[in-house]
């Protein structure tokens, strides 16, 4: 395995560990109750680096499964990874020095307004300067939008309209209900994109857009000689544990790290007097960056069906692990969890929502759609801090 375990690789392993080492040992000194703004500024910037750089790890080695295992299971895992690294984040800050009730809810909707305008936007507008109109499976994207309606309605727009615990909240035989329902949602939907229907999450090939949802069974030239390759290719048992191993032990220092970055987070965010729901962005900036990167990529070379499966699927997979996450820890630790959107907030949802059905209710790209979804997001910036 030494053309896998290369020493880039070891040396990035040994840095990141490096500092986590150091943290075990030292944190209760670096992150005292009476820490100067110097040392809160040293210890951020330190963390967040790693953490970036364990992200950028995890992404590596996903994105080598990815072409190891295929669509949609490459894809998959990438997106499984960075959202568990989300949810070790968000639990970390619930579980912090200070009470974070809507730490969940402004990190759910960061990334939505992340993922769905800036990076979608960047992806189409990038995508069709140099390809023109991008092809995508058009039924396949549907779902996704099938499941951000149930599961962000369930999560994010019911919690206002309810008789909870308080004003955008869940009783306690609410918030069992609800996790189960968006985890059995999203386990099923997992299961058909991986079986039955997941040849609606891959590439068409070019021009069979011209025939709208094309069967299964009808198969084309270019999928034949996929299958072909495919077949022709012998997947490694021994790689793909191998890079299963190394994408664990890149994942691993962001969760001993989290807690430590969260007590900074909370420090500045107070000392500077600035937006709470600024904490949700930052998580969501840090988890998402990578994976953002991949989605530009895979649209500036003509894999636009990657792209919505990156962007898209990590809005879906944000919400169907993050809720249930969210709820249990708040349930078990007697944490207050406030899930409902303010009413900008509802604005920007449904907008966002609308949009995005309007785009990808066609069968290809049109750049000045992608100029709309950076717009939208603009305005989300501009509300963050000037509600």
């Amino acid at each position: 395995m030494k053309h896998i375990i290369t020493f880039p690789i070891l040396l990035r392993l040994a840095m990141i560990w490096l500092v986590v080492g150091i943290f075990i040992l030292f944190g209760s000194s670096f992150l005292a109750t009476t820490m100067s703004y110097t040392t809160a500024t040293t210890v951020f910037v330190v963390v967040l680096i790693t953490i970036i750089v364990a992200s950028f790890g995890v992404v590596a080695q996903a994105d080598k499964l990815a072409h190891l295992l295929g669509e949609p299971y490459g894809t998959l895992i990438l997106t499984l990874s960075i959202v568990s690294i989300e949810v070790v984040l968000i639990a970390a800050v619930m579980l912090g020095p200070s009470e974070s009730p809507n730490i969940g809810k402004d990190s759910i909707f960061s990334v939505m307004m992340i993922i769905m305008n800036l990076v979608i936007g960047l992806c189409i507008l990038l995508g069709s300067s140099k390809h023109k109109e991008q092809e995508y499976n058009a039924q396949g994207t549907l779902t996704y939008f099938s499941m951000i309606i149930i599961l962000g309605g369930l999560a994010l727009i019911l919690p206002n309209f309810i008789v909870g615990k308080g004003l955008g909240e869940f009783s306690r035989a609410q918030a069992i209900t609800i996790a189960s329902l968006v985890l059995m949602i999203y386990a099923l939907f997992l299961k058909y994109q991986m079986t039955d229907y997941k040849h609606l999450y891959i590439q068409p090939p070019a021009g069979s857009m011209r025939i709208p949802y094309p069967r299964q069974q009808e198969i084309t030239t270019e999928e034949v000689a996929f299958k072909k390759d495919s077949e022709n290719t012998v997947v490694s048992r021994g790689e793909v544990l191998t890079r299963i191993v190394l994408l664990l032990l890149m994942i691993l220092p962001i969760v001993l790290l989290s807690h430590d970055m969260a007590i900074v987070v909370d420090f500045g965010i107070q000392s500077a007097n600035l937006p709470p729901a600024l904490s949700g962005v930052l998580i969501a900036i840090i988890v998402f960056t990578p994976e953002s990167m991949t989605a530009v990529k895979a649209a500036l070379n003509n894999e636009f069906q990657r792209t919505i499966n990156l962007c898209h699927g990590a809005f879906v997979s944000t919400v169907g692990l993050t809720v249930p996450a969210v709820l249990i820890v708040g349930l078990i630790m007697s944490k207050t969890v406030r899930f409902g959107l303010t009413h900008a907030e509802l604005v920007l949802f449904v907008l966002t929502l609308f949009l995005s059905l309007v785009t990808f209710l066609g069968k290809r790209t049109s750049p000045i759609l992608g100029i709309i979804h950076l717009a939208l997001f603009a305005v989300f910036i501009l509300l963050l801090f000037n509600p």
